[in-house]
């Protein structure tokens, strides 16, 4: 507190703890919200003012990065990034605020999507013309997640490569037949060992339904709590599927932007018990 009251001078103090009650105060990369944590020197500190205002609005859930141009969300995991079944989606909930905010003038355009089971960074671009040159250099993105797996994979770095389909129940799978396919790339590196669990950075070179759900289970380490696609059904858990990190060109002057979510509370830790989790 100290620190940020000497930083915002201007700034009444209730105002700088909705700041942190908001969550849009990092340490090194992590959301702070104790107003008595300590800072040590070399310390990097981010205050994003505006991510500030969108979530004392009423969101809910923490806005990593926001301006005229895009909004990029924590996601939790549980709701759809968009939907056609007439569930509430993130992209309704953001176009809702943004709309009230800007008085029609901005919404939530989908740029990529998160599976409903998975967290972390999620962009919607404000206007059509942002999401088009969002669109346009998707090829220039870097997007990374974390996944605790199954098991230990063969190796501790390694390419995923082959073509996906998704069959009549909605579940994607991979083939070789290439007709209706689509070519998919995948990328990981063993982070760290958990007992007989492994802890992945995954990068994807390709952005495809359920990739990373379908190539990890392909090389026998599935997601924990990913029924889905063959981990284990004796507990309920919440897919340990978090995307961490998004590098992106800036739709307006094209400055290379990184957004992080920092590792969901509770992601490393499985219980012997369901986590009430759908």
């Amino acid at each position: 507190m100290d620190f940020l009251t000497g930083q915002y001078p201007d700034s009444p103090r209730t105002r700088i703890k909705k700041l942190l009650q908001g969550g849009t105060i990092r340490v090194n990369d992590k959301p702070v919200t104790l107003y008595s944590y300590p800072l040590k020197p070399g310390d990097i500190v981010e205050v994003n003012k505006q991510a500030g205002n969108a979530a004392r609005a009423g969101l809910p859930f923490p806005v990593l990065f926001e301006d005229q141009f895009v909004i990029v969300v924590d996601k939790p995991p549980g709701k759809p990034t968009s939907s056609t079944d007439g569930s509430l989606s993130i992209q309704e909930i953001i176009s809702e605020f943004l709309k009230k905010q800007s008085k029609g003038k901005f919404r939530a355009y989908v740029v990529h999507r998160l599976d409903k089971e998975v967290s972390g960074v999620l962009l919607f671009a404000k206007t059509h013309e942002a999401m088009e040159t969002i669109k346009e250099k998707w090829q220039e993105t870097e997007k990374h997640y974390y996944a605790l797996v199954e098991g230990i994979p063969e190796k501790e770095e390694d390419t995923i490569r082959s073509w996906l389909i998704e069959d009549g129940s909605q579940k994607v799978h991979s083939t070789k037949n290439t007709a209706n396919a689509k070519y998919s790339v995948t990328n990981y590196k063993v982070i760290k060992l958990i007992k007989d669990h492994a802890l992945l950075d995954v990068r994807t070179d390709t952005g495809r339904k359920n990739q990373i759900r379908v190539h990890l289970s392909d090389i026998g380490c599935p997601i924990i709590g990913d029924r889905k696609y063959g981990a284990s059904d004796e507990f309920k858990r919440r897919v340990r599927l978090h995307a961490f990190s998004l590098t992106f060109p800036h739709p307006d002057d094209g400055r290379i932007i990184t957004v992080k979510s920092p590792m969901p509370e509770g992601f490393l830790s499985l219980k012997m018990k369901d986590e009430h989790y759908k």
